[in-house]
């Protein structure tokens, strides 16, 4: 007699962005590992459009399986292109769904586009699970994106206990919230990055140190986004004028004013010989240059989540990241070119740098995706899974 054969569960892994993927990847690569699950990426948003550098192309050359390529960007980055945006994306994820019935959706952070896909596969009846949910970025439309995203989930990932508890206080049961720490401390942990050498000759650095920049805008405080960048972009001359000093520069994501400050980047970078601007690194070379960079200048999570994990130094300019927990590596300072070169002057001290390399990182110690696993398994394949949802009451609060 035959052994009857199991039945595959079908997990789908929502990626938009650069960011977003090469943090989900060492989660991809250990599904990938489990017999019981049969994983497929949706991707979609910059991943698909030519001027954010067709970032597709990395998750093909990593080998990792795509079940579909929904474009969905609209031309443009005002706050009606990213509404447009947002209904592209609800359309083709609808479509999508109605056809290809994934039993767990997983999705991460906190971008608008990911919340449209949310939305779609709430309609559909299928089950998300969400990663860093809980954390707060009070400088960003994102703030509020992260919230709904978590109330539209059923299984919750937090990179620390504190926003564990956050969840919860939105309503959600705490046997369904899971302090899992950051999938960018396990990619640090990990993997075998880029020797210094072969990373400065790949991005044509000289053997001077160079500060890794990264600037988004802040979507909360419209119209300011060019204003912040001139006060970043004379603060790095003065500074190169006081330091011998390079720039590896990446470019901004598609968020309204990210096109802006991408064209004030490239006009920039054409007149500076120690400036090297990339629209996308890509997640190797990305943390292999944070391994090796004096300190991390701009607004970027990474300089709050993965650079402390090597011991460098993050100046955090303005409120985009404001509310997240923090490393002591990181300085915050205004967007103002006086604040910001006092920060970088401090970062690049001795004492500070010394400082950073004995500082603990409070985003995990890299067994994240582990844990990630051991719970899909037990919930997907156990049919612990009921979408009818009761809202968790902490007692006390009236």
């Amino acid at each position: 007699m035959s052994e009857k054969k199991v039945q595959k569960k079908h997990i789908a892994i929502a990626t938009s962005a650069r960011a977003d993927y090469g943090i989900l990847k060492p989660l991809i690569e250990r599904l990938k590992q489990e017999e019981a699950f049969e994983t497929g990426l949706l991707v979609t948003g910059m991943h698909l459009c030519e001027s954010f550098g067709t970032t597709v192309q990395e998750i093909e050359r990593d080998g990792n399986p795509i079940s579909a390529r929904i474009p969905i960007l609209k031309k443009g980055d005002s706050a009606r292109n990213v509404s447009e945006t947002m209904a592209n994306t609800l359309r083709g994820f609808a479509e999508y769904f109605a056809a290809n019935r994934p039993d767990l959706l997983i999705v991460l952070g906190d971008r608008y586009e990911i919340m449209a896909v949310c939305i779609a596969a709430v309609n559909e009846g299928i089950p998300i699970a969400h990663l860093h949910g809980g954390e707060t970025t009070e400088g960003a439309i994102d703030e509020c994106v992260r919230h709904a995203i978590t109330k539209m989930s059923y299984l919750h990932f937090t990179a620390t206990e504190k926003y564990r508890e956050r969840v919860i206080q939105l309503g959600e049961a705490p046997e369904r919230v899971f302090a899992v720490g950051a999938l960018g401390v396990e990619n640090i942990c990990r993997l075998e990055l880029m020797k210094e050498n072969e990373l400065r000759y790949e991005l044509g650095l000289t053997d001077l140190p160079y500060i890794s920049v990264t600037f988004h805008p802040v979507t909360m405080e419209q119209g300011q986004a060019e204003k912040q960048v001139r006060e970043l972009l004379a603060a790095m001359d003065e500074f190169a004028g006081k330091y011998a000093v390079q720039y590896v520069v990446t470019k901004a994501n598609a968020d309204a004013g990210g096109r802006g400050i991408n064209r004030m980047l490239e006009e920039y970078d054409a007149t500076r010989e120690n400036v090297h601007l990339y629209t996308s690194l890509g997640m190797y070379r990305y943390l292999s240059s944070l391994k090796y960079c004096t300190f991390v200048l701009g607004n970027s999570s990474s300089g709050i989540i993965e650079a402390p994990s090597f011991g460098v130094p993050t100046v955090n300019i303005g409120d985009r990241q404001r509310g997240r927990i923090q490393a002591e590596s990181v300085i915050n300072c205004k967007p103002e070119k006086k604040e910001i070169l006092s920060a970088m002057d401090r970062a690049m001290s001795k004492k500070w740098q010394e400082h950073c390399r004995r500082i603990e990182n409070p985003y995990g110690k890299g067994d994240t995706s582990e844990r990630i696993v051991e719970v899909l398994k037990d919930y997907l394949l156990n049919g612990k899974i009921s979408l009818k949802k009761s809202f968790y009451d902490i007692d006390g609060v009236k």
